[in-house]
């Protein structure tokens, strides 16, 4: 597994950049990803993948403990598609 501390050192290594560059640069694109997210538009990067968001509506689900019904809200999730590069690399 890989942190965000270690992701850093990678970006530091491979840019051969200074520490704080590189700790900007992160911050930089996790913010703006998350912004875009939020603003309901997607954000794709060619070879590696796509994010965007799904949106579930509400519904009846059951407690596991009692079995009593229990309403689930409606929500927005953060969702990722691995694009064809990604997935080569992988495998």
């Amino acid at each position: 597994m890989v942190n965000k501390s270690e992701l850093i050192e990678a970006v530091v290594s491979a840019a051969n950049i200074q520490k704080n560059q590189a700790s900007l640069a992160v911050e930089a694109l996790f913010n703006t990803i998350e912004k875009s997210l939020k603003s309901g538009k997607e954000v794709r990067i060619t070879g590696f993948g796509t994010f965007s968001v799904a949106r579930r509506p509400a519904r009846t689900g059951r407690n596991p403990r009692t079995g009593e019904a229990i309403q689930i809200p409606a929500s927005i999730q953060p969702k990722f598609k691995a694009g064809k590069g990604l997935k080569d690399a992988v495998n």
